[in-house]
């Protein structure tokens, strides 16, 4: 079994048992290539379209012959795979996997190892229980702490794991970048070419910078923008009953979740916030003069 990302993942997860053997398509395409060409079954998990894993999708797409299983909890999945097991109810594809297990009966390979994966992309994707909970979730967080998981350890890894660059980061993030909009109970940050640079920012240094805007008790809407070398990402939150989902879907190429999405436009960095702005009175409402 072979496992492919599109792309680098955060250096917090390197903890995890397997993560030293994952391919990464940005750093080894050739033989990413050669795995999905070899494999006999594609398990896609946590996207719902192609061109969310980038190239990767092409070669997916183009393997006629071989089964695709995707495992997803994200709305309206396309139609690209051969078996779909979806729920957009559940917190995240983790709590399926766990679901899946069992309607496979087998609970036996729930091992801590397992368990402790499963864990980690649970409380990632609800934001430590935060975000879409539900007694089902806690009933499949009740059986993974029963298979050995280490709270505290995982939690240290994911969340006390910051390194010197990445809070000075954070601090200029939110001291010089940090535009609040107080008509629209909406919050930006944006950062730049000029940005990343000054700060050698790789990926992973930039996760969680968006939550902070809404940590505001009247911030509703929170936008994290920043200028990649061809193209220009949004990073989107809300409470509520905000639909960031609707609005990175219409309007900037993306999707998600209701409260938590993304996109990207292949236009500059201001004209990227000047959109967003333009784009806001739909979901906000007019300002109150």
């Amino acid at each position: 079994m072979k496992v492919c990302l599109p792309s680098e993942y955060p250096a917090n997860f390197e903890w995890m048992p397997g993560a030293k053997e994952i391919l990464v398509y940005d750093i080894e395409a050739e033989v990413c290539k050669a795995a999905i060409d070899q494999a006999n079954l594609i398990i896609c998990c946590d996207f719902n379209s192609l061109d969310r894993i980038d190239k990767m999708g092409e070669m997916v797409s183009e393997k006629e012959n071989t089964p695709v299983f995707l495992i997803d909890h994200h709305i309206d999945p396309e139609p690209f795979a051969d078996e779909v097991y979806s729920d957009p109810s559940a917190s995240s594809t983790c709590e399926l996997v766990v679901e899946f297990l069992t309607l496979l009966g087998a609970d036996e390979r729930l091992d801590r190892d397992v368990a402790e994966a499963c864990y980690t992309g649970i409380i990632t994707d609800t934001g430590r229980f935060r975000h879409s909970i539900s007694a089902r979730l806690f009933e499949i967080a009740a059986r993974l702490a029963a298979s050995g998981v280490r709270d505290n350890m995982i939690n240290d890894y994911i969340f006390n794991s910051a390194t010197e660059k990445q809070l000075r980061l954070l601090g200029y993030s939110l001291y010089e970048r940090l535009e609040v909009l107080e008509d629209y109970d909406t919050a930006i940050i944006s950062l730049s070419k000029d940005d990343y640079k000054k700060f050698a920012i790789t990926r992973g240094d930039t996760e969680g910078i968006v939550n902070y805007m809404l940590s505001m008790p009247h911030i509703k809407l929170a936008a994290f923008i920043t200028e990649q070398p061809t193209i220009t990402k949004y990073s989107l939150r809300s409470k509520g009953d905000i639909s960031v989902q609707k609005m990175a879907r219409k309007h900037f190429n993306g999707g998600g979740h209701k409260n938590a999405s993304g996109g990207a436009l292949k236009i500059s960095l201001q004209k990227a916030i000047d959109k967003f702005k333009k784009v806001l009175p739909e979901y906000m409402g007019s300002p109150i003069l």
